[in-house]
């Protein structure tokens, strides 16, 4: 019986993974983004844009991320702030309906944008620290990753149904299979696009019931008198010790770096791939097919190599991948792959871009599942939910920074290819600190 209700346990764990991943993959990246690129017209200031409003939402992340982290250790009860961080998603997500060609506000949008955001960020926090009650030590890696692999899934689904019956097109005003947007919805106002925020929404809303249903949190409890001052108490006498973890604190500064790299990577493709490649928001969101598809196998395969060699060469090993890929996107343009000029019309690029996705999601996919199985070896299990608040604080403290040196790089050289290479120094930092960490972290090893 208690094996089933683990099993229980476990599938609704996997069911947040599935609810949230449309957030990332139909607005950060893939529908979302290059639709933002359609209305602005200016792929530069689309970019800007974008940047400043995640780097907004991530400046509210890293500020209080520990906290929350802290706050919910202390006063127990994690549930109760995903039921808040997920009304946060829904109506942020839902907002974005009013991007009406035309007549939308750049600043509501993103305000809407940004609560969607902060919400699916905070409630990931509080289900992350979760993974060490679902198995054993050895197991929350393949636990770990096949709950991305899963979450993949969903996202890869959600992103057929949005290009088959909604996203349209902006000169046929047809979905990618030629069809009029689903429910009536008018083309020549981009409802059918717009739909994007509605559907991530609707499908959150409704694929997060598996998760109530079935996760209970074991450390439920009462919170105690003045839980808010211990748990700032406790979260100061953590981030004095931290220096002395060598292990953890170097991870965390890793982390810090070759996620935001990575999430550069995520945010800015498909507004690279509207300016750069010129294209649309369909054959962006093709793109974004081969990587979910590359990116759930990897994370499947990736979490049996996580149980078997442990998280940190797997890390490793993708952030020698996305290196490279990075290198390889800043040398390629509608005219020339690596300095070699191409024919008018090539379709070479396109499918140079098409394998680089796969390369991304893969990797992405798999560097992300080991990340959160790293950060359990890191930790001390008494203070998982404000270890994931410094993880969450890690990874957005210099969220701002891949953003900024991209928009810095890409007014200086008045290029989007050289715009994007930031974030190949960024994933060579992370690599270079991952030198000081423990596979099993400062407390295994002591």
């Amino acid at each position: 019986m208690a094996d089933a209700s683990l099993r229980k346990r476990i599938w609704g764990w996997f069911f947040f993974d599935w609810a949230s991943q449309p957030f990332n993959t139909l607005l950060i990246t893939f529908i979302f983004a290059p639709y933002i690129k359609e209305l602005m017209g200016d792929g530069t200031a689309a970019q800007s844009a974008w940047g400043f409003g995640i780097g907004a939402a991530g400046l509210v992340i890293a500020v209080l991320a520990p906290v929350l982290g802290a706050l919910a250790d202390t006063g127990g009860n994690r549930l109760r702030w995903i039921w808040l961080f997920s009304a946060m998603y829904v109506i942020g997500a839902a907002g974005l309906w009013y991007a009406e060609p035309g007549s939308f506000n750049l600043f509501t949008i993103m305000t809407f944008f940004a609560i969607g955001m902060i919400g699916m960020e905070f409630a990931t926090t509080f289900t992350n620290s979760m993974l060490p009650d679902l198995g054993k030590p050895d197991e929350i890696g393949r636990i770990s990753g096949n709950g991305w692999a899963f979450g993949y899934v969903g996202g890869l689904i959600a992103l057929l149904i949005m290009l088959a019956f909604f996203a349209d097109n902006a000169q046929t005003g047809r979905t990618l299979l030629g069809l009029e947007p689903a429910f009536g919805l008018d083309a020549t106002m981009r409802e059918g696009t717009r739909f994007v925020g509605p559907l991530t929404a609707i499908w959150f809303a409704v694929f997060m019931i598996p998760f109530f249903l079935y996760v209970r949190d074991p450390k439920a409890r009462k919170a105690p008198k003045g839980a808010v001052r211990q748990a700032l108490r406790d979260l100061r006498g953590t981030l004095q010790r931290l220096p002395q973890d060598r292990s953890l604190f170097a991870y965390l500064g890793s982390a810090m770096f070759y996620r935001d790299a990575l999430n550069g990577m995520y945010a800015f493709g498909g507004i690279y791939a509207a300016g750069v490649l010129g294209w649309s928001v369909q054959n962006v969101g093709i793109f974004g097919i081969i990587a979910i598809i590359t990116g759930a196998i990897a994370a499947w395969f990736g979490g049996k190599a996580d149980a078997r060699f442990g998280p940190k060469p797997v890390i490793i090993v993708c952030i020698l991948a996305l290196t490279a890929v990075a290198i390889v996107i800043v040398m390629i343009s509608r005219e020339a792959i690596f300095g070699v000029a191409l024919s008018d019309g090539s379709a070479l690029p396109d499918i140079a871009f098409y394998v680089i996705g796969a390369v991304i999601g893969a990797a992405g996919g798999v560097i992300q599942a080991a990340s959160r199985t790293m950060m359990v070896r890191q930790a001390n299990p008494d203070r998982m939910t404000e270890a994931f608040g410094l993880y969450a604080l890690s990874g957005k403290a210099t969220s701002f920074l891949a953003p900024l040196l991209i928009g810095i790089t890409t007014y200086a050289t008045g290029s989007q290819q050289l715009g994007v290479s930031p974030v190949i120094g960024l994933f060579l930092i992370g690599l270079v600190l991952l030198v000081w960490v423990k596979p099993n972290g400062q407390q295994a090893a002591g």
